[in-house]
């Protein structure tokens, strides 16, 4: 299959709501030119579509959510045409890894650049300070933001942030969480911290004595690196 024919296809999988620029487009779309006719005005029309008046409709955040994760996923797939046709070198290749953790992170590298899947990192360790800190990366986000060759060379360890999915300071009590382009995190569920991957909206749950989810798997890692390891993967399947 050509390039310009797997985009096309992309195309044509997008969610409907990418045809809308913004909520009022969208709002516009249940207006009929009857409701015009009768009411005169298109923004009392919105309001009426907005209020259920025209049936169930999404709301304002429900719709901007929507079409940030049709966005994602557009991207997400875009790239794997474009990693097909050009491959990337990856920041692991031709590296000595001794340690575990680095190990299963070289193994993972490709599937998580290429979006076959992505992966979330627990890390706790102690950070240069000598505090306490523990958190969930997005390894493909970070593939995609951060040189990773210092990490795989041994230069580097990798720690959580502020800006990664979840951080916490055990010190300074510091605690941090924020979506990513790969998973959104839902942190006021009864059932404690889980991860929204935002391509096929499945749940990876974090919780060491409940299942990791569908299409997920869960690995400890025994590694010098840092006193505890977890890789959470999830694997996305395609069509």
């Amino acid at each position: 299959m050509s390039d310009k024919m797997q985009h096309s296809t992309v195309g044509r999988l997008h969610d409907p709501l990418s045809q809308f620029n913004v909520y009022e487009d969208y709002l516009d779309s249940k207006v009929t030119p009857m409701d015009m006719f009768y009411l005169k005005s298109r923004k009392f029309a919105r309001t009426l579509v907005e209020n259920g008046h025209k049936g169930r409709v999404l709301s304002r955040k429900e719709f901007e959510e929507r079409k940030a994760a049709a966005q994602a996923a557009e991207a997400a797939k875009s790239n794997v045409f474009y990693n097909r046709s050009r491959p990337v070198t990856l920041a692991s290749a031709g590296k000595e890894l001794k340690d575990n953790f680095l190990k299963a992170l070289a193994e993972r590298e490709e599937a998580n650049r290429s979006g076959k899947m992505t992966s979330v990192i627990f890390i706790r360790d102690h950070n240069t300070l000598g505090q306490e800190v523990s958190g969930y990366i997005d390894y493909a986000h970070r593939l995609k933001s951060q040189d990773f060759e210092p990490f795989f060379s041994g230069k580097k360890r990798l720690l959580p942030g502020r800006p990664d999915l979840c951080y916490y300071n055990w010190e300074t009590q510091v605690s941090t969480s924020n979506s990513s382009p790969n998973f959104e995190v839902l942190y006021d569920d009864p059932n404690g911290l889980l991860f929204r991957n935002k391509r096929d909206k499945k749940i990876l749950n974090v919780d060491p004595l409940s299942g990791p989810g569908e299409d997920s798997k869960r690995t400890f890692l025994q590694s010098d690196l840092y006193a505890h390891a977890v890789i959470y993967d999830h694997n996305i399947r395609t069509v």
